[in-house]
């Protein structure tokens, strides 16, 4: 006998013959907290999240995310889905519910003829580029390889190829999705279009995704990336020279500023080390040979404390920020999406930069538009397509005793940009405490053909462990 917690918030007892039938009926394998493997399955990215599942199920295949999803529906458990288990809010897991754990779906299959990709919900961005690199293509998808597909896809995805080719979303082309009513059904442009408009964005509140096809573009073997650091002391010469050359910028060319602490990076001196900084970091995706040209201007916004800049892989420069975002660390984000970054915008990051909580957090400005903002704002259940720039305030730390430090910080940060950001969000960057901003900040203009979707294909609310869209009523 295993006590559950459903969805309407009671417990309820599963005997264990129902329990074993579910297991003989799994490809892969059913996890009980006493089971080996049970604490790696439900450890997620932000160790702030910390929820113990009465029951995990491993699932091998789709075959086995129907059984799970019956299963949840027909016993009324409160249920959730896991893929790379990168989601900050860490709704991927959920105490005394049953917990979908997606990580042994990793394939990736790669039709070079038609540049496609078919790849399962378990895959990680690393195992994407591997793939699709080897055959000289690629889609925009995130910036730090250890984040999981599935998540990323479903919230909208950008990354240094955004600009060229827009969201990762702009770039699916079909999805196969097991709905709450365990019916296992693809959805593309013809066929489920509904369905489809809505997981363009709309997050895991329409079902499991098992299989997303993603169309693929050229891209050679190397990109010209790299990072330039500037003194916090020269930041308003750094941000007015970004300023003019993102507003400049050909969409091949794609820049971020981090604002942090250096980390002790080999090209770095050591006496910048642990001091406030301002952190250039892009990607030109053109032709390699006036990759040189294209960031001298760059360079030059100040006096750099170091820099490292060249040719290279681009599968290897989707690794660059992995060491700076291992698992096992708390973390808290707050984020506002931006049309312009003002004078004002600037003077309130500095400012707070050299407050910061920990030697971990940061400011993370992320540049947007191009073919990002082509698509239209209802071609997609993400709706952002003004957006410029996002600035993501994350705060990272390693000790519980840190955290009303750390988060009070971040809170107050956002609090200060708020004035001078459209209202928008981007659902991936949204912390479990923003409930309040689903409707108005994330989906806007789209919530209510959402809401109208969501009552269509999950009425009961089943997928509720999410950035939740509830049922109209």
């Amino acid at each position: 006998m295993v006590d559950f917690q459903t969805t309407q918030g009671d417990m309820v007892a599963i005997a264990d013959e129902p329990l074993a039938a579910l297991r003989a009926a799994l490809r892969g394998s059913l996890l009980l907290p006493d089971h080996a493997g049970y604490d790696v399955a439900r450890t997620l990215w932000n160790s702030m999240i910390d929820r113990r599942p009465a029951a995990i199920v491993r699932a091998a295949g789709a075959a086995d995310v129907i059984q799970a999803v019956n299963f949840a529906r027909e016993h009324r458990l409160l249920m959730a889905v896991k893929g790379g288990g990168h989601n900050i809010a860490g709704k991927a897991a959920c105490d005394g519910g049953l917990m979908i754990d997606l990580a042994a779906m990793k394939s990736v299959r790669v039709d070079a003829a038609d540049r496609l990709a078919r790849v399962e919900p378990g895959a990680l961005l690393s195992d994407f580029d591997r793939e699709t690199q080897a055959f000289g293509l690629s889609t925009p998808i995130g910036i730090n390889s250890t984040t999981g597909i599935a998540g990323l896809t479903l919230g909208g995805g950008f990354g240094w190829q955004s600009r060229k080719h827009g969201l990762t979303i702009d770039n699916l082309n079909a999805v196969d999705v097991v709905l709450a009513s365990g019916e296992l059904v693809q959805a593309n442009a013809t066929h489920n279009a509904d369905l489809f408009w809505a997981v363009r964005g709309g997050g895991g509140n329409f079902g499991v995704v098992t299989s997303f096809e993603y169309r693929l573009h050229p891209l050679g073997a190397e990109v010209v990336a790299g990072l330039i650091v500037y003194p916090l002391a020269q930041a308003k010469q750094v941000f007015d020279g970004y300023r003019k050359f993102t507003a400049a910028a050909s969409d091949e060319m794609t820049v971020w500023m981090v604002l942090r602490k250096a980390p002790p990076l080999p090209f770095l001196p050591p006496d910048v080390h642990g001091k406030e900084v301002a952190v250039i970091a892009f990607c030109w995706m053109g032709e390699p040979g006036r990759g040189e040209e294209i960031v001298t201007p760059l360079r030059r916004l100040g006096e750099p404390a170091g820099e490292h800049i060249g040719r290279m892989p681009f599968a290897g420069w989707q690794t660059a920020f992995d060491p700076l975002l291992q698992p096992g660390a708390r973390n808290y984000w707050k984020s506002h999406d931006f049309k312009a970054l003002n004078a004002d915008v600037e003077r309130i990051l500095c400012d707070a930069i050299v407050r910061l909580p920990s030697d971990e957090c940061e400011a993370l400005i992320c540049q947007l538009g191009g073919q990002i903002n082509r698509v239209d704002v209802g071609a997609t259940a993400y709706p952002h397509r003004d957006a410029e720039f996002v600035i993501n305030v994350h705060t990272r730390w390693r000790d519980a005793d840190g955290d009303r430090k750390c988060i009070d910080w971040a809170r107050a940060l956002f609090d200060a940009l708020a004035p001078h950001a459209t209202g928008g969000v981007y659902v991936n960057f949204m912390p479990e405490d923003e409930m309040q901003r689903v409707a108005a900040g994330a989906y806007g203009p789209n919530y209510a053909r959402l809401a109208a979707l969501k009552a269509k294909f999950d009425p009961a609310n089943l997928f509720s462990q999410n950035q939740n869209i509830r049922p109209e009523a």
